[in-house]
Order: structure tokens, then sequence, then C-alpha cells
């Protein structure tokens, strides 16, 4: 069992969410054009953190920061703002 946050593990979230990021922006369902701005803000922004964070060599901190920002990924798309299915990006029902 892995117990330890890597460079590798982190690069692995860092690709996950991006990924996951770019699909709802393309994704957005109509009348939730506010909401939408809303989420890819505070995703961007918990990006931005992990970023910093990893820069500092600290992978855990790096590492909440992307379970944060795709949390507020995977809330939208439970609240339907965004219309994706992707099962490997998203917790989709």
């Amino acid at each position: 069992m892995e117990d330890k946050i890597t460079p590798e593990k982190l690069e692995k979230y860092f690709d996950l969410t991006s990924r996951a990021l770019a699909e709802v922006k393309e994704n957005i369902i109509s009348g939730r054009e506010v909401d939408a701005k809303e989420i890819v803000d505070m995703v961007s922004n918990y990006l931005s953190d992990a970023k910093h964070f990893e820069g500092k060599g600290d992978f855990i901190n790096a590492f909440a920061a992307l379970n944060y920002a795709h949390g507020w990924l995977d809330s939208g798309v439970r609240l339907k703002v965004f219309d994706v299915t992707d099962d490997k990006l998203f917790t989709v029902c």
C-alpha cells in the first residue's frame, strides 16, 4: 500500500483535475453560467494553491488543495451545473 504523497502521485492528480476542469468548461448547462464561473474560479484558485505548495515541497497541502479542487468539480456535476459523463474524471450517477 502506498502511504506517501510522491511527486508522481501529485502529477497524476494535477493531470486528472486539470483534464476535468477543461471538460467542465466545455459543458456548462445553459442557465448555470454564474454558478459555473464561481466553481471554475474556485477550482483554478485551488490548483494555483496546489502548485504553490508543491513548489515549496509541501506535498501534503498540495494534495489537499487538489482534493478540494476536484471536490468543487464533482459538486458542480452533481448539482447539474455541468453536463459530463466521464466516470473516470467525475463522480457521476
